[in-house]
C-alpha cells in the first residue's frame, strides 16, 4: 500500500511515470500545455512526443531559433493553479515583462499569449527562489553544519570526464583548448589584471565545479550518508568534442552511456534520480538534440534525465529542473581580501565612457547588433565599440579594461539569449544594458535579485528594432545619482556572488557563486524529497 501511494505521489507531481497509464496521461497533458506555451510565438512549430516527453520545436522571431520547449514538472492544471496563486499575491507579483505590449502591426492575441507564457516562467522562477537559503544565517554555511546536507560525488569511469580533458587538443582543431584547462580549468593567469585573474573559457564550468566540490566540507565517501548526489559528467566538453573534433564520435554515445551507468547504481533508483544533480557548462539547447533538431547532444532530452536537477549556464526557460548559474568569469579570488581589493579598485577607477559595446556584428537580419553598433559609433564621444569580429576579444584583458572604463555595457543576445559578457561587466562594475528578459532576468534566480533594476537597465529589443528608442540617448538621461547607487550595489553586494573562487580559496566573509549554488541545491533536494 505504501509503495502504491508513493508511486501515486510521484506521478501527481509530474515526475517520471512508472506505469503505462501514467505515461499516456502525461503525453496528452504535456502536448496540451506546450501548445499553450508556443501559440503566442511568431513561429512555425512541430510537436513531438517521444518516450514520455512531449516537445515543441520552434522557429521563432521571439526566441532563439534553436529552442525546443519540453515538458516540465507541472501539468496544465497545476500551472493554472500556481498562476492563480501568484495573481492573488500569494507567491509574487508578475513583472513588467508579462504585460502585453500592443503595437501597430502586432496581433493583440499573440501579444497576450506571449505575456501569459512569461507568467509561467515567472511562476517557476518564484518556486526556484523559494529554495534560497538565507545567507545571513550561520547555518547556511556548509562548513558550519553539514547535518542533512551531505554530498556524494560519483567516481565515474574516466571516459565521462578525465578522458575528455586529456584529449583537449582534439576538442577544437583550430584552437589550443588545453590552455583553458590549466590551473584547475581556470586557464592561464592574466598578469596585467593582478592576483586571482585567469583567462577562463566560458564553457569551463564543469571541471571548475568538480574541482571545488571534491574539496567541499560536506562531501562524504559513503553514498548511504548523502542527501545530494553529484554526477560529474562533462556534458559540455562531450558536446564540443563530438561536433568540432577532427576525431568524429557519435554525438549520443556518452549521453546514453551515462544513463546506462547510473541505472546500475543503487542510489539512482532510490528516488528516481530526484536527488541527483548534473552541472553543465553549455547552453541548454546544445544538449537537446532530437530527430527534429540535429544540433548538439541528446543528453537533456533523454527520459531518464528529466528528474535530476541541472545547474546550467543557460536554462531551458520552461523546464523546472533547469537552474541557471553564472558563467565562469576571469576572476577567481583565493581570499576575502582579494575580493575586497578588487572592490576598492573598481570603485575608484575612472569611467571614461558612458556606454560601451564589446561584440561582433551578426548576419542575422533579426539581430539588433547592427543597430546598436550604428548608434554607438554615431556618438564616439560617449560610446566605445570594441569590434570582436576583428578578434580583438580573444584576449580577456582588453575586454575587462573596456568594461572597467564604462558606466554602461550593452548586452544584446548572441548565439543564444545569454552572454558570459553580462557577468564580466558586473565583475568590472559596469551596469549591463539588457534587451531580452531571457538574457539574465529569467535565467539566474539564485544569483541575481528579482528586482533587475538594482543591477541592470532593460530596453525592449523590439523598441530598438523599430527605431522607437536611441539606446545611447536613453542612457544619457539616467541621473548620475542613480548610476552611482546601481554601481555601489553591483560592486559591494552582487559581484562577490557571481565569481567562482579558486579551488583552494578560503572565504569567510563572502559566499561565491559555487557556495550559493550548493547551499540552495541542498535545500531544493531536501524540499523535493520531502514532497515525494
Amino acid at each position: 500500500m505504501a509503495k502504491k501511494r508513493a508511486s501515486s505521489e510521484v506521478e501527481e507531481r509530474g515526475f517520471r511515470p512508472i506505469s503505462c497509464v501514467y505515461k499516456l496521461m502525461k503525453k496528452i497533458l504535456a502536448a496540451f500545455v506546450l501548445i499553450i506555451f508556443v501559440i503566442f510565438l511568431w513561429s512555425s512549430s512541430t510537436i513531438i512526443i517521444s518516450g514520455s516527453i512531449a516537445h515543441v520545436c520552434v522557429s521563432s522571431r521571439k526566441l532563439n531559433s534553436r529552442y525546443c520547449l519540453s515538458t516540465t514538472n507541472y501539468d496544465n492544471v497545476s500551472i493554472k493553479n500556481t498562476v492563480s496563486r501568484v495573481e492573488r499575491g500569494n507567491t509574487t507579483e508578475f513583472s513588467e515583462f508579462t504585460k502585453p505590449l500592443f503595437r501597430k502591426g502586432v496581433d493583440r492575441a499573440k501579444a497576450e499569449e506571449k505575456a501569459d507564457s512569461r507568467k509561467v516562467v515567472e511562476v517557476q522562477l518564484a518556486i526556484l527562489r523559494s529554495y534560497i537559503v538565507n545567507s545571513s544565517s550561520s547555518s547556511s554555511r556548509a562548513s558550519d553544519n553539514c547535518e542533512g546536507k551531505r554530498i556524494y560525488v560519483y567516481d565515474l569511469p574516466h571516459k565521462f570526464n578525465k578522458d575528455l580533458v586529456d584529449k583537449c587538443n582534439e576538442i577544437m582543431p583550430w584552437l589550443n583548448f588545453c590552455k583553458y584547462l590549466s590551473n584547475d580549468a581556470m586557464g592561464e593567469p592574466i598578469v596585467e589584471l593582478g592576483k586571482g585573474w585567469y583567462n577562463t573559457h566560458q564553457f569551463m564550468l564543469e571541471p571548475i565545479f568538480h574541482n571545488r566540490i571534491l574539496r567541499h566540507p560536506c562531501r562524504v565517501d559513503n553514498p548511504e550518508e548523502a542527501k545530494v548526489f553529484y554526477v560529474p559528467f562533462y556534458g559540455a566538453l562531450d558536446m564540443l568534442s563530438s561536433h568540432f573534433s577532427h576525431v568524429k564520435v557519435p554525438s549520443d554515445k556518452l549521453s546514453k552511456e551515462i544513463v546506462d551507468w547510473l541505472k546500475q547504481q543503487k542510489m539512482w533508483n532510490t528516488h528516481f534520480g530526484l536527488d541527483h544533480v548534473f552541472v553543465l557548462g553549455k547552453n541548454s539547447w546544445d544538449l537537446r538534440r532530437s530527430e527534429y533538431v540535429p544540433w548538439g547532444t541528446p543528453l537533456l532530452e533523454l527520459d531518464e534525465l528529466q528528474n535530476p536537477i541541472k545547474l546550467i549556464i543557460e536554462r531551458q526557460p520552461w523546464h523546472m529542473n533547469d537552474v541557471g548559474v553564472p558563467y565562469p568569469t576571469y576572476f577567481h579570488p583565493r581570499s576575502d581580501q582579494e575580493i575586497i581589493s578588487w572592490q576598492q579598485k573598481i570603485s575608484q577607477v575612472q569611467r571614461k565612457y558612458l556606454v560601451s559595446f564589446a561584440g561582433a556584428p551578426r548576419k542575422d537580419p533579426m539581430s539588433i547588433r547592427s543597430i546598436l553598433i550604428e548608434q554607438c559609433t554615431s556618438s564616439p564621444e560617449v560610446c566605445k565599440f570594441l569590434n570582436c569580429g576583428e578578434k580583438l576579444c580573444v584576449e580577456s584583458a582588453p575586454v575587462m579594461k573596456l568594461f572597467m572604463e564604462s558606466e554602461f555595457c550593452l548586452q544584446p543576445d548572441g548565439d543564444s539569449p545569454t552572454r558570459k559578457s553580462v557577468f564580466d561587466s558586473l565583475v568590472a562594475g559596469c551596469i549591463p544594458v539588457v534587451f531580452d528578459p531571457f538574457t539574465a532576468h529569467y535565467q539566474y534566480p539564485w544569483h541575481l535579485p528579482e528586482d533587475y533594476k538594482k543591477y541592470s537597465v532593460f530596453i525592449d529589443q523590439e523598441e530598438v528594432k523599430m527605431s522607437e528608442v536611441n539606446v545611447v540617448e536613453k542612457l544619457l538621461n539616467i541621473p548620475l545619482k542613480q548610476r552611482k547607487e546601481m554601481r555601489k550595489y553591483i560592486i559591494h553586494e552582487l559581484m562577490p556572488r557571481l565569481v567562482y573562487a579558486h579551488a583552494n580559496a578560503k572565504l569567510e566573509i563572502f559566499e561565491d557563486a559555487f557556495t550559493i549554488a550548493v547551499n540552495n541545491l541542498n535545500q531544493m533536494v531536501i524540499t523535493r524529497l520531502h514532497q515525494h
